[in-house]
């Protein structure tokens, strides 16, 4: 065989090779108005390449600066779709026949979540464009056909019922999206009925929250000041500073350009209650970025002492600088550091206050991540437990003797909240847990023992722990 016709071998082969790959892709959506292609495209990135949805969907709505009428849809897609995919598939598995891509099942998912779930899009509506977008990102027309007559079906004989579910931790695991083992690790450790509202909490939209900097207005100013914007919100009724913001964007209000507020999710800002710090102590933040905890510390210590903010990476210094400039605080020092290696890099026994807000699974912001419930696995929980205590023993040894120290996490696991609570204790005989006397008065747990666990149905909240120690010596 000639070279010439060695070469164009090649090329017909490679050039097969590429159709056969594309038949097993979907082709990449460019934004020209549908909704649901967008949707779908944020969603196989989730699923290809572990990107936060969360992320994706800010990205995707500034990139292709969405309007305003579409980006609710395109979130509700989203974040639906990721939520129940579980239960989805359920649906799916009796009118699927044979092996599926995995775009196509993805559009699968987002048709039958709109037929199952969205009163206002109409079934039909839902499978045109599933059909649409099937012909649009397919090579082939069978693509299209499948898609149709899968959901057709589905229109026709409906979906399976899950009481059909003898075993109830399987039922629930499949009715509310939720992996079974984690699924029966939350019952085992907090009850079968308070799992359950866990659970169905964590598939409804996280409430907004702002907080009032109390450097530039109390509570009542910034609730004028964003009825002013015309903005819907009302007080809290847990934390003084929070505000219920019930329509609206506030990151795109004056009160936010201006530093009078800062979006803040209202079990976060317990900790800066727990630590109880005073004007002109040193203060440290050990896992700081992006900075939300740290200005709340700030505004507590009247913007008066010294306050360092540490994190492992530059460019979240950054985040924590803007913030702390937005808000007018300068007690703020942001600087590049490891918490774990902190006890070599300050004096020992030199902070009166220091908080550990430690790397977690996140189970506790699964309404605002909703990928985190499918990422996890139970290996995570041993390898974070153990960077949470030798961020713990590392402040212990930076904390002056009757300093205070405050743990705390996003999460609800038992093992990364109780038992590095207690792991820690066993460790330093020194330290006991110490009530937060000016904790609200809608916080009885921390107020009495000085540790709480806030699960998302207590009050619309993310799910968030806070333990308080007193260093005794």
């Amino acid at each position: 065989m000639s070279k010439i016709k060695t070469e164009k071998k090649r090329e017909r082969q490679a050039a097969h090779a590429e159709r056969k790959a594309n038949k097993k892709k979907a082709k990449p959506a460019i934004w020209d108005g549908n909704v649901r292609d967008a949707a779908l495209t944020i969603l196989l990135s989730v699923d290809q390449n572990q990107a936060y949805s969360n992320l994706l969907l800010h990205q995707t709505i500034e990139k292709y600066k969405i309007d305003k009428k579409d980006r609710g849809l395109l979130t509700e897609l989203t974040y639906g779709t990721l939520q129940y995919k579980m239960t989805l598939d359920f649906y799916l598995e009796p009118y699927v026949r044979g092996k599926l891509d995995e775009w196509v099942r993805w559009l699968l998912r987002l048709s039958l979540y709109q037929i199952a779930y969205l009163d206002k899009i109409p079934d039909h509506a839902a499978v045109n464009e599933a059909v649409e977008i099937a012909k649009h990102r397919a090579r082939h027309r069978g693509v299209s056909a499948t898609v149709n007559g899968i959901l057709r079906s589905i229109l026709r004989e409906g979906v399976r019922d899950t009481t059909s579910i003898k075993d109830d931790a399987t039922r629930i695991s499949i009715e509310t999206s939720h992996p079974e083992w984690l699924v029966r690790r939350y019952i085992e450790g907090f009850g079968f009925e308070k799992t359950e509202d866990l659970l169905i909490e964590n598939n409804f939209p996280p409430l907004q929250t702002v907080r009032v900097n109390s450097m530039k207005a109390d509570t009542t100013k910034g609730l004028e000041t964003l009825w002013a914007e015309e903005y819907s919100v009302k007080r809290s009724s847990t934390i003084p500073e929070c505000l219920h913001i019930i329509e609206g964007q506030p990151a795109r209000s004056k009160a936010f350009a201006d530093g009078i507020i800062t979006i803040q999710d209202e079990s976060s800002m317990i900790p800066a209650y727990a630590l109880d710090v005073k004007p002109g102590m040193r203060v440290f933040d050990m896992c700081a970025a992006p900075g939300g905890k740290t200005t709340h510390i700030a505004e507590k210590m009247n913007n008066e002492g010294e306050l360092i903010a540490t994190d492992l990476h530059q460019h979240k210094m950054k985040l924590i600088q803007q913030n702390a400039d937005r808000l007018g605080l300068s007690v703020i020092k942001p600087e590049v550091l490891d918490g774990r290696k902190a006890k070599d890099h300050f004096e020992k026994e030199s902070f009166d206050r220091i908080l550990v807000d430690a790397p977690c699974s996140g189970l506790g912001v699964i309404r605002r991540k909703p990928d985190i419930k499918y990422t996890k696995s139970v290996e995570d929980f041993a390898s974070l437990h153990a960077i949470q205590l030798d961020l713990l023993d590392s402040a212990y040894e930076l904390l002056k003797v009757q300093g205070k120290m405050v743990y705390s996490t996003c999460t609800i696991d038992k093992m990364e909240n109780d038992g590095t609570v207690e792991a820690f204790l066993a460790n330093h005989p020194d330290m006991e847990l110490a009530p937060v006397e000016n904790a609200p008065e809608a916080l009885p747990q921390l107020r009495e023992n000085g540790m709480m666990q806030v699960f998302p149905q207590d009050f619309n909240s993310d799910g968030f722990f806070v333990a308080a120690f007193v260093k005794k010596g």
